[in-house]
């Protein structure tokens, strides 16, 4: 682990992770773009050999570090994909062979399962040993500093704050644009301190920090010179004008519940963004701690040291002393909460619970004081999350080193960055969630399933319907709940390779027996949720199945079966024929395992469509007594990889993005045996079923061809690699 910035820059540089680019680049989309390409490069050098294991496909990519020194309207040079691979992410942690902790994750998620299960010492040496493994526990807690701090030597106030000199980039082409996506142009007109015109558009419309630690407080905690509630969380944040900008953040995360505790008080918000200081801290402010527990103690833990804090300028929060930039300010709580729409305009009102002292004019009425429409925002997910109602950020000072660098990400189609800082997560956690659920032997989350919507889990079954219990174990466990799609597979089966899992899919899990379907809250950058932040979850039980899991009357054959009747698809490639011979079809390709998975193209251009297909398959299958395997999923035009084969992992990602089973599930019986049709189609006017709607549906995240075509042509110039 790293002091600041630039020791982890020079330790990069010297491992020969970090490419610098002198060339003149642009932060509206092309410092994003090259990032994108960068990160689906291979690595300069792969992580420790049990990482590599637990990821075998994809543990080497991720491309080198970039560090852009001549950025285009700033004199602050970006620094991005710094944590975007294995290996960085270990060095960044302390967990090469140079650190604290040589081994990679699976090390430090060793310790942490030691310090999770304390033993009475046995005797005098015994006791000696203890006292040695839990006395740095004694360092980890934030350091509180007298005076300024590094990330303080300019400090601007006032008339002289100006968030366009920081080189924000602008990541997707409609980001920030809600015009593009069809709402209304002039939504936040009459809103205060917002840029406009067609400069402003051009230059600074849609840029985001996207690797800022938000530090924020509970209002209980006002006036407490070491406030226990102290938060770090990572959320994005829209520039809107020199002094303004946008809070965007999920309503379950930490920083919302502490903006909310404001909003009850009727006072605004104190916050600071932090950007850079030791190389823990962002992934510290990405892990899922339980409220309560300040990520300042996991970064102090990984860092072997207390993170030292000084008191910001402008607002009563500490910030990390070592970082480059500090930016500080007040969160408006006057503003009404998310879902939003502005063809529904409410009333310039208050929210229950808001004290009407503090209420302020709006010449826009519609959104509410202390508002504004932001985003949309090309998202982790692959998509632009959609607009919605968030508080405006007033900023009062902007503290910074005398030459700072200013670290940044992109999020979108996997791999990315953030892709790393995940599964590093995966891996460090998996110690204290077994403490919650000791029945779950290891764990993946896919990259197909970015993160929030698919977990694998691999237990040592002992009962009838075990797989059904850690389904419900982990859809209450902290963040874990708001997984979408679990997958339970025997002790025997590696989790981290997908076609195995889907294969014991196959073999195991009957569509009509072996499903559990729940209601409940979602990650609201689901688009596919029927409603915002709610729908439908689904476990399937992949484990070989034993007597007393007759579920819901479904016949048991003997360990194993899926059922009595239940044969393979004798001949795939005539089937996947058969398949494509129906109208609308584009494509077919079979994945993952003997009875298989098929995975049809249908050329959708109007509602409905996924519908009457699903029904032309069932009565053709039926008709000319074809045997359909046990899962079908249907894609749009869009998804990749049908033209050469390698259809399995786009269509999961597509799947699981474009997916409600509550709205696109539809079982076939053909014969004795069902198969599940999964509608994995964009949805539009006209797909609604089973008494659940279809929202605005967004755009998939794809680079711009002016932009791609200037990427490509620089590319020599910038010296990044192939």
């Amino acid at each position: 682990m790293y002091s600041d910035i630039r020791q982890f820059v020079n330790a990069l540089e010297a491992a020969g992770e970090l490419k610098r680019v002198r060339a003149k680049v642009d932060p509206v989309l092309e410092i994003a773009a090259i990032a994108d390409r960068v990160s689906k490069m291979r690595a300069p050098r792969l992580p420790a050999q049990r990482t590599q294991a637990t990821d075998p496909r994809f543990c080497g990519l991720g491309g080198p570090a970039v560090l852009f020194e001549n950025v285009e309207g700033s004199d602050i040079p970006v620094l991005i994909n710094a944590f975007g691979s294995y290996r960085r992410m270990e060095m960044a942690l302390g967990l090469d062979e140079h650190g604290h902790t040589a081994g990679g994750f699976e090390a430090l998620a060793a310790k942490i399962a030691e310090l999770t299960k304390p033993e009475p010492p046995k005797g005098l040496a015994d006791l000696l040993a203890k006292v040695k493994q839990f006395a740095p526990l004694l360092r980890i807690p934030p350091k509180r500093m007298r005076g300024s701090g590094a990330c303080q030597e300019v400090v601007l106030r006032g008339d002289a704050i100006d968030l366009t000199r920081l080189p924000l980039i602008k990541c997707w082409p409609h980001d920030g644009d809600f015009a593009a996506l069809g709402y209304p142009a002039d939504v936040n007109d009459g809103i205060e301190g917002l840029g406009r015109g067609a400069e402003w558009d051009a230059r600074h419309r849609g840029r985001y920090i996207t690797l800022g630690g938000i530090h924020t407080i509970h209002a209980d905690d006002e006036g407490n010179a070491k406030p226990s509630s102290h938060n770090i969380g990572m959320y994005r944040v829209q520039l809107l004008g020199k002094q303004r900008m946008a809070m965007h953040w999920h309503m379950h995360h930490d920083g919302a519940r502490h903006w909310r505790s404001w909003k009850k008080l009727g006072k605004p918000m104190p916050v600071a963004i932090a950007l850079g200081g030791e190389s823990v801290l962002p992934y510290a402010a990405t892990a899922p701690l339980p409220p309560g527990l300040s990520e300042l103690l996991l970064a102090g833990f990984l860092n072997r040291r207390g993170i030292e804090m000084v008191r910001g300028k402008t607002v009563p929060i500490w910030v990390p002393a070592n970082a480059e930039i500090v930016i500080e300010g007040f969160v408006s709580e006057q503003a009404g909460f998310i879902g939003w729409e502005p063809d529904g305009s409410e009333p310039d009102r208050l929210e229950p619970g808001e004290n009407s002292n503090h209420k302020v004019h709006n010449s826009n009425p519609g959104i509410g004081a202390g508002a504004v429409f932001e985003g949309p925002f090309g998202d982790h997910t692959g998509f632009y999350s959609l607009p919605d109602r968030y508080p405006l950020l007033t900023v009062t000072a902007i503290t910074m080193r005398r030459e700072p660098v200013y670290p940044t990400t992109v999020v979108g189609l996997p791999p990315q960055e953030d892709y790393f800082l995940g599964k590093a997560t995966e891996r460090i956690f998996l110690p204290l969630l077994r403490t919650l659920l000791p029945d779950i032997e290891d764990y993946d989350l896919p990259m197909f399933g970015a993160f929030h919507n698919c977990a694998v889990l691999k237990i040592k079954k002992s009962y009838p319907l075990h797989g059904r219990r850690v389904m419900h174990g982990v859809w209450g466990a902290g963040q874990m709940a708001w997984t979408k799609t679990i997958f339970v597979v025997d002790q025997h089966v590696n989790p981290h390779d997908t076609s195995a899992v889907f294969a014991e899919a196959s073999k195991h899990c009957d569509p009509g027996r072996d499903i559990e379907q729940v209601w409940g809250p979602l990650d609201i950058l689901d688009h596919a949720a029927p409603r915002l932040g709610a729908g439908m979850k689904v476990g399937f039980d992949c484990t070989m199945k034993i007597a007393g899991e007759e579920v819901g009357g479904g016949a048991w054959a003997g360990a194993g079966s899926l059922s009595s009747s239940r044969g393979a698809v004798a001949d795939r490639e005539q089937l996947a024929r058969n398949v494509r011979s129906l109208p609308d079809v584009l494509a077919t390709s079979f994945a993952f395992g003997d009875t298989g998975w098929l995975l049809v193209q249908l050329d959708k251009s109007r509602g409905g469509q996924s519908a009457d297909f699903i029904d032309v398959l069932g009565e053709e299958a039926t008709k000319r007594g074809w045997t359909l395997p046990p899962f079908v999923v249907v894609l749009g035009p869009e998804a990749p990889g049908f033209a050469d084969g390698s259809a399995s992992d786009g269509a999961l990602f597509h799947w699981m993005a474009h997916s409600d089973a509550s709205r696109d599930w539809r079982r076939l019986r053909i014969g004795q045996d069902q198969t599940l049709v999964i509608d994995a189609t964009p949805k539009m006017a006209g797909d609604e079923a089973h008494g659940q709607p279809v929202r605005k549906w967004p755009p998939v995240l794809r680079v711009s061809e002016e932009i791609r075509a200037r990427v490509e042509g620089r590319w020599g110039e910038y010296g990044v690699g192939q």
